[in-house]
């Protein structure tokens, strides 16, 4: 970039699959113009107001939330938050003066976009997945350029502004070359052949009632052992299940080493958020994907059939989930059915969508 220096807000949060993207972003602009300044903006309470600082950047919290469907007193105070948002917003950005802001979906995103494209500060989005979020598509006429990661986008955005990135990943989810044996060191496991079972941060039901009503088989299973995320919800009603307790299982609340247990796995079995979709994409695990039934657009499920189509990965309905460990069994013993799996998802991986984010950046600052 040919800026020696440069000044960016990026927006939004919410969930790890707007926040980690965000900083990726951030990462790439820094790696490109290493004094650019970056300021986040996020939603109080939220957790990019504590992953942010974390990747040693700034944030500064709007008091702005979803608007639920139904009448609640939330949504009574929602046209009073947004007011408050917007003003805030506009002091962030007066003081701050970015040559560009960029908004990556969530709560936030809408007032701090919209504030800066009214006060004539050139704007961009980011959509993670392959259905648009609800703060993205209300700035889809304001902003210069919508970078995606999935075809047929233009049922949501101009087409002229569309360009095709993918999801940014951070750099030590892929960079995980012969990281096996130290990733089963890491999680006390032996070396054979390995399930990561996840649901996010906060857990997923299914997934972990997949887990507690499959004791049995896994305990027949021993030339088997899994690394099972419960998730912050769930944690505490499974850790002394069963399941949890079998030599060959590692139950835990939280992985905070992804690129450890990406590495030990051989089959994942998770949701098709579109962040965990490219980060499998780009270190070639086959997956079988659980979609969540309880999202908007049911966007996960047409998350997954973008690589159901390209038979780079497997999928169970959200009901069929107790059957995901017997799949996950079949598909380790079926070493050629795994092999086109891990063949077919790596096609689909954008390595360098930081990078492509970026320039898109360059072209609305070149205009």
């Amino acid at each position: 970039m040919e800026q020696d220096q440069l000044s960016v807000i990026i927006s939004g949060g919410g969930t790890g699959g707007h926040v980690y993207p965000a900083i990726a972003i951030a990462n790439e602009i820094k790696k490109q113009v290493p004094n650019a300044r970056i300021q986040f903006v996020g939603a109080e309470g939220k957790m990019e107001m504590e992953k942010v600082p974390e990747a040693g950047y700034p944030i500064e919290g709007l008091w702005i939330s979803g608007f639920q469907r139904r009448l609640t007193l939330q949504n009574l105070a929602f046209p009073f938050k947004l007011l408050h948002s917007w003003w805030k917003a506009r002091g962030i950005i007066r003081r701050f003066k970015p040559d560009v802001a960029i908004g990556v979906g969530g709560y936030a995103s809408y007032p701090t976009l919209a504030m800066a494209s009214w006060m004539g500060i050139p704007t961009m989005i980011q959509e993670q997945n392959s259905y648009a979020g609800v703060s993205n598509k209300m700035l889809k006429g304001s902003v210069e350029k919508v970078c995606v990661a999935y075809d047929e986008m233009q049922k949501f955005f101009p087409a002229e502004k569309i360009v095709y990135t993918g999801n940014p990943v951070r750099s030590d989810i892929w960079e995980m070359d012969d990281q096996r044996k130290k990733a089963l060191a890491h999680f006390g496991l032996k070396d054979k052949k390995t399930i990561l079972v996840f649901g996010g941060s906060l857990g997923a039901k299914t997934l972990n009632d997949g887990m507690a009503n499959n004791t049995d088989l896994l305990k027949a299973t021993d030339d088997i052992q899994v690394i099972w995320q419960a998730g912050k919800f769930y944690h505490a009603d499974y850790k002394k299940s069963a399941t949890a307790l079998l030599d060959n299982v590692r139950q835990m609340e939280f992985i905070d080493r992804m690129d450890l247990a990406y590495a030990a796995a051989d089959v994942v079995i998770c949701r098709a958020g579109a962040l965990t979709i490219s980060e499998l994409c780009l270190v070639g695990k086959a997956a079988i994907f659980i979609p969540s039934p309880n999202v908007t657009g049911d966007h996960q499920t047409k998350n997954a059939m973008a690589l159901i189509r390209n038979e780079a990965a497997q999928m169970l309905k959200d009901k069929d989930g107790n059957q995901m460990i017997e799949k996950a069994i079949n598909l380790l013993k079926d070493d050629a059915a795994r092999t086109e799996l891990e063949t077919n998802i790596r096609r689909m991986a954008k390595p360098n969508a930081a990078r492509e984010i970026v320039t898109a950046l360059r072209s609305i600052l070149r205009k």
